[in-house]
């Protein structure tokens, strides 16, 4: 059966979940930093609708943080609909492109009640070129877990298993880099030292 792992779905992320991901790994450009896939699965098709970013500093590993963060997203957007569909791990070092064993665990955390899970790492010299270069494709490696267990990063050939639903959406990021945009994004890191603060990040873009 196609459906029983992510190996033949394709990966639609929107917009504001993509950019909170990336500011949110420029807001803490010298640690490691993760977050949260929300979406739901349409045939072959994972919707990505939203993402939450989790955690930046040494916590970023520890389990009872990390369960208190999952059980109140769930919490939360199982009544939109949505459940954790993926996650996401930007590395501490800009050139390193590993998928190291922090990640490797919360993604295998997630497959078990979404097969279906999309990895998303960042890829910072994608990221470093967009000014350059304009391309359309999304800055980050995708990886899925097929039945052997172990998460294989899809390289593209010309057919798009990752893809933004706005074309745009790198134009988009830039000029929320340009601006600093950082500097307003909330995690669940911040949300847990000072509860006032909106790990929903819900005044972000308006």
């Amino acid at each position: 059966m196609s459906n029983s792992n992510g190996g033949d779905c394709r990966y639609v992320i929107d917009l504001n979940a993509y950019i909170k991901l990336v500011l949110h790994a420029l807001k803490h450009k010298t640690s490691a930093v993760n977050g949260v896939l929300l979406g739901r699965l349409s045939g072959e098709v994972v919707e990505i609708a939203d993402s939450v970013p989790l955690f930046h500093s040494s916590q970023i590993g520890l389990l009872p943080p990390l369960e208190i963060a999952l059980i109140t997203i769930e919490e939360y957007y199982s009544s939109q609909g949505l459940s954790i569909v993926g996650y996401f791990h930007a590395n501490e070092r800009f050139d390193d492109l590993e998928l190291g064993t922090v990640a490797r665990n919360i993604a295998d955390h997630v497959y078990r009640y979404f097969p279906q899970a999309a990895l998303l790492l960042l890829d910072n010299k994608k990221l470093g070129a967009l000014r350059n270069n304009k391309d359309m494709a999304p800055v980050m490696q995708l990886y899925t877990r097929d039945s052997s267990k172990s998460w294989k990063h899809f390289v593209s050939n010309g057919n798009k298993r990752l893809t933004t639903k706005e074309p745009s959406a790198n134009i988009v990021l830039l000029d929320y880099i340009s601006s600093e945009k950082w500097n307003d994004v909330v995690d669940f890191d911040d949300h847990l030292d000072d509860i006032s603060r909106d790990w929903l990040n819900s005044g972000l873009f308006k």
